[in-house]
């Protein structure tokens, strides 16, 4: 019982930090011109990434 909970949780972490790193690889991948024809920040997307996977 115990055990199945922590396997749960850690393959659970696993996959968020997955998700995490993805994303921020493919923001990091914009160009200062991307983010500027998308009128968007790469620290404010940072944050919303976070703030979406994390809560």
């Amino acid at each position: 019982m115990i055990l199945d909970s922590l396997m749960t949780r850690a393959r659970n972490s696993i996959a968020k930090r997955k998700q995490y790193n993805r994303l921020v690889a493919e923001i990091d991948s914009f160009s200062s011109r991307d983010l500027a024809d998308m009128r968007a920040d790469r620290s404010e997307m940072l944050f919303q990434v976070h703030k979406q996977i994390y809560g």
